[in-house]
């Protein structure tokens, strides 16, 4: 009787550490026969399948429910990372631990990596107009060049899906004409958002977005939006009383009806402008840096994200 429940124990015991481990990060499997590829976040994976299809295996290096600038891959991570046949990061210096990891490269390695950023005009960090350099001082974000967030303008979506799609033929010239076919539809699905943005945002006659941290350059400057950040370019940096003051007196001069947040990084900021401001509607605005796990039950995805954004954006600007 003891050994069968200790026996029923142990089954329990290993059984709740395999979900744990599950759950703490996406498990990295090669499958033979396909395309083995390693994305680094949440919109690069997106892209990769809707583009190769059935002919590739991918596996996206940051779990569910995290936010990607400050995670940095384990020594698992960077050996299935050498053991696939192609690695996307979007560069523009999101990933900081992508140097290190190019650097350490077998000089023999046939991985092909691929800067899904790369060819795209990137805005500089030093350009762009708000409060966003004034934030968290000190943070290393803040030393970014560019800003990274060039996903969410659709048409640089399209750039982005394009350098994967060069990629899988060059890994993958047997499938040539499927990856075509693919990125075919994609990119005409990603011209239909763009327009339907544009319409949409074009007839509003408010254009001045808070935001919770300054992810949304690239989507302002596409769709004549301005962009006024709690927070840099990190979204867990702490804003200056200063800033913080400025971003108040700007909300109530411009009588700002929604404070936008998101959801993988604390609300606490923005909340707490809010009710300095008297602002009521609080939305999100989702960065799309990656899923919550409530969005990866339900099938979303890159087009499903950006159109809740879309209506929220309509909400908060009418």
């Amino acid at each position: 009787m003891k050994s069968s429940i200790k026996a029923g124990f142990l089954l329990l015991v290993t059984a709740a550490l395999a979900l744990m481990s599950a759950c703490g990060g996406n498990q990295a499997k090669m499958v033979e026969g396909k395309v083995n590829v390693i994305t680094s976040f949440y919109p690069l994976y997106d892209f990769t399948n809707k583009i190769g299809g059935e002919h590739v295996n991918v596996v996206n290096l940051v779990p569910t429910g995290v936010e990607p600038h400050d995670w940095t891959p384990k020594s698992s991570d960077m050996k299935h990372l050498s053991a696939a046949q192609v690695f996307v990061y979007n560069g523009a210096g999101l990933e900081g631990w992508v140097g290190n990891f190019l650097g350490s490269l077998n000089k023999n390695s046939a991985l092909q990596v691929v800067e899904a950023s790369k060819g795209i005009d990137l805005i500089r960090a030093e350009e762009q107009e708000g409060h966003g350099e004034d934030s968290g001082h000190g943070h290393e974000h803040e030393e970014l060049e560019f800003n990274p967030h060039v996903w969410l303008s659709p048409l640089q979506a399209k750039n982005m899906a394009e350098n994967i799609k060069h990629a899988l033929i060059s890994a993958d010239a047997a499938h040539k004409s499927d990856y075509e076919a693919n990125f075919a539809q994609l990119s005409a699905r990603l011209d239909a958002l763009h327009n339907k943005f544009q319409n949409t945002l074009g007839k509003l006659p408010n254009k001045n977005i808070v935001v919770s941290h300054d992810a949304f350059a690239y989507l302002a400057k596409e769709y004549g939006l301005k962009q006024l950040p709690i927070m840099g370019l990190a979204p867990d940096a702490e804003p200056t009383a200063q800033s913080m003051k400025e971003i108040a007196s700007f909300v109530r001069q411009n009588q700002v009806k929604a404070i936008f947040f998101e959801e993988l990084v604390s609300d606490k900021v923005a909340k707490a402008l809010a009710a300095d401001t008297g602002v009521k509607t609080l939305l999100v605005l989702n960065p799309l840096e990656g899923l919550t796990e409530e969005q990866e039950k339900s099938g979303a995805d890159y087009f499903t994200l950006m159109e809740n954004n879309l209506q929220n954006l309509v909400k908060g600007l009418q």
